[in-house]
Parts: structure tokens; C-alpha cells; sequence
């Protein structure tokens, strides 16, 4: 038989260095966690590459699946180590959740998540309540993202799913990396929730909603800079930034993280994580680097 293109991708390359795929480029939509730093430090290359690409005139847009609006994020990033020249605007899945939460405005709802969350809830009026008496769900993480995992909830959701009542995933990520330890996301436990015939309504990537948001930011940052031949989508969720960006019309670059890398990223490893089909990038890097 013989072989087609679609049994034989086209090889992704491995670089060492962002500036191959750069060239050409006006503006970058770089994901934040996993790519910018781990949840404890920063990454000093991905930094530098950064900030280098706006000395050039460069604009980045960090885009990032956190539930929590973008300035809340920037404060979280401050604190982190990474520098605010490194990036022209932050663009969140808290910040398009919130549009998505509106509709329950001045009504009961159930909130999954941690306190630190509740930023994404703010001045929308909302009723936090029980399972027995919610008439919606908003998920934006887990209670306790140390030592839980999304089997926790079962009893919880099923009694959500018992009444019909519809979630709003404001981080589709399922697991994100800390410190090099993972943990569960929001969008495990929505995930949970689909599994047994639960309704979500997600906000993030890799849906289209985030992505207009971050159009309409570029568009205010330079007049025509949303024009998808001169982005470049930067991160390391295959599901998420990868998919995402494909599902935009953008090219991605996919950075190494233990999400979907248990160990060195080789040419292996790409073609594992990478087989024929949708959403390929147009290359890869163990990190993101000038």
C-alpha cells in the first residue's frame, strides 16, 4: 500500500532557538503557565525571548486558560519574578468566563474553586450557594488543588447533574505543572462532570471566545495587528494552545512541559504527540528561548 500524506506528516522541527519561526512576525499570543514560568519561578529564557521580540518592535499578548481576570494575573506574575517588559497585554479565561457568568446574574449559584478565585466573580451579583439550591455552576478550579483530584467530586456533581444544572468551566486546562509538581485544573473536573452527561460551558482556549477577545486587545495595542499571517501562538497544552491556535487560523509553536512531556523532548517524542491531523504546530522547543 502505498504511503499518503497523512500517513507521513510533514516533520516538525526541534529548535533551540524561537527565531526561525519569529522572522516575519508582528505579534505573539504566548500562553503563561508551563511557557512563562512553572507556578514558582519564572523562566528567565522565555522572559529574555520576550522581551527581545517587543525591543523589536514585537507586541506579546500573554493568553493565558487562568480563571481569574488578566489584572489579577499581572499581579500574580509580579510576584512570580516575571517582568512586565516582557508583555504588552494579558488576555485570561477568567476574563471571557465572566461574560459567560453574567447570564446568572443576581441568581443562586454554586462556586467550585478557591477563595483566590473569586476575583472572576466580582460585581456580578451572584448568590454563592449549595448544590441543593444552585441554579447554575461556575468551576474555576478545585477547593483544594494540593491534595485533591477530580474523583472528590463525584457525590458533588452528581447531585449538580441530578438537578440539571449547567457549569461554566472558566480554565479549560485540565492539569498545569507547579513547581514541578501537577495538579488538577477546572477543566478536569468539568470534564468529570461531561462524563456523566453534565453541560459545560467552557471559557479558553482552545474555544474561539478567547481568541476574539485577544484580536480586539491587539487591535487596540496597533491598528491591524490581529492579522492572523503575522501571529504566533506560543505554549505548551496540546488540547488547549496548539488546538486552539489551529482552530484560529494562527500558527503554534508548542514549548516542552510535563503536561505532555515526561522527559526530554526528541524527535520521538514530537511524533508521538504529533500524528497526522489537525492542530499540528509548525515547531517545538523544550522551552521557549531567544
Amino acid at each position: 500500500m502505498s504511503n499518503t500524506p497523512a500517513e507521513n506528516p510533514p516533520a516538525i522541527p526541534l529548535l533551540t532557538s524561537i527565531a526561525p519561526v519569529a522572522a516575519g512576525t508582528g505579534a505573539w499570543l504566548v500562553d503563561i503557565w508551563g511557557v512563562m514560568h512553572n507556578g514558582v519561578v519564572p523562566f528567565y529564557d522565555a522572559c529574555k525571548a520576550c522581551q527581545s521580540f517587543r525591543d523589536s518592535g514585537g507586541i506579546v499578548v500573554l493568553v493565558s486558560n487562568s480563571p481569574r481576570p488578566n489584572d489579577s494575573v499581572a499581579t500574580q506574575l509580579d510576584a512570580i519574578g516575571v517582568p512586565r517588559m516582557c508583555w504588552d497585554a494579558i488576555v485570561t479565561s477568567g476574563d471571557v468566563a465572566r461574560t459567560l457568568i453574567a447570564q446568572y446574574r443576581g441568581r443562586p449559584v454554586l462556586h467550585i474553586g478557591p477563595q483566590r478565585d473569586l476575583p472572576t466573580l466580582a460585581g456580578l451579583d451572584l448568590q454563592l450557594v449549595d448544590a441543593d439550591v444552585a441554579e447554575a455552576i461556575v468551576c474555576t478550579g478545585l477547593y483544594d488543588d494540593e491534595t485533591e483530584t477530580p474523583a472528590d467530586y463525584a457525590d458533588l456533581l452528581a447531585r449538580c447533574h441530578s438537578r440539571g444544572l449547567t457549569m461554566v468551566c472558566a480554565n479549560p486546562d485540565l492539569r498545569v505543572e507547579r513547581g514541578g509538581r501537577m495538579i488538577y485544573c477546572a477543566g478536569a473536573v468539568a470534564r468529570a462532570y461531561e462524563d456523566i452527561g453534565g453541560r459545560v460551558d467552557y471559557a479558553g482556549k482552545p474555544y474561539l471566545p478567547i481568541y476574539d477577545l485577544t484580536f480586539a486587545t491587539l487591535e487596540q495595542l496597533k491598528p491591524g495587528s490581529s492579522d492572523r499571517a503575522g501571529l504566533l501562538a506560543i505554549g505548551d497544552g496540546i488540547g488547549t494552545d496548539i488546538a486552539g491556535a489551529a482552530n484560529a487560523g494562527i500558527r503554534a509553536v508548542f514549548i516542552a512541559s510535563g503536561v505532555h512531556v515526561d522527559g526530554a523532548l526528541d524527535e520521538a517524542a514530537i511524533v508521538r504527540l504529533f500524528p497526522a491531523g489537525a492542530g499540528r504546530p509548525v515547531a517545538a522547543m523544550a522551552k521557549l528561548a531567544p
